[in-house]
């Protein structure tokens, strides 16, 4: 309610803490965070910002003006609570390498959310993308370890597959302190994204001894 949490304030120890990027996500809805808010953390932060959006072009429009170091286009419905699979790059390829083009000559890193799948990160390439971050919910939320290694041996694939096409690799999607040693342990993954876990993790011994834990599994 009113004020707080105060996103700089979190952000800034998430930094002191060891965090690499800061991710923040601008929804047509807005009602993860405000325009001002992405703004002010570009101010604030010492570090990258990663701005998660849709291509709609109202989002694109203020992304364009704010200028955060990367963005991470998603696919985005309104009565989601979070963002759920990955971009269908195919089917909107000409829309994304236009999109992808503007960002790109404005000085800005394009990453595009998509599933392992080979036709999605082959299409990303196409596009023009310099960075791919797979979708790990499948992986994340795999009920048996059969589901689980069927679903970290496509994450295998698709990240063999992009660093052979160019790209960067990161990943996530429902990360959490048991299960992202799999990332962790896949070479061509560079980077991994976390928010929900961490920031549960932070109800009980706080945002900076949380982000430390999770950074010193992914060093192991």
């Amino acid at each position: 309610m009113g004020r707080v949490p105060e996103p700089v304030d979190a952000a800034k120890a998430c930094v002191r803490a060891g965090a690499d990027s800061i991710v923040c996500h601008l929804r047509e809805d807005r009602r993860h965070i405000q325009d001002h808010d992405v703004a002010r953390l570009l101010k604030a932060l010492s570090t990258r910002l990663n701005l998660e959006m849709s291509i709609a072009q109202d989002v694109v429009t203020v992304a364009l003006r704010l200028k955060p170091h990367q963005v991470t286009l998603v696919p985005e419905r309104r009565q989601e609570l979070t963002t759920e699979g990955g971009l269908d790059v195919v089917r909107l390829s000409n829309r994304l390498s236009r999109v992808v083009r503007i960002f790109h000559d404005r000085g800005i890193e394009v990453s595009l959310f998509v599933d392992p799948v080979a036709i999605q990160v082959a299409a990303s390439a196409r596009v023009g993308a310099r960075i791919i971050e797979l979708h790990t919910g499948r992986y994340a939320n795999a009920r048996t370890s059969v589901q689980r290694n069927k679903q970290l041996a496509a994450l295998r694939r698709a990240a063999r597959q992009a660093r052979q096409l160019g790209l960067a690799v990161a990943a996530g999607h429902g990360l959490d302190y048991d299960n992202v040693r799999g990332m962790a342990e896949i070479p061509e993954i560079e980077e991994v994204n976390i928010g929900f876990s961490i920031i549960a993790r932070a109800v009980f011994v706080g945002i900076e001894q949380a982000v430390r834990e999770m950074k010193a599994l992914l060093r192991r």
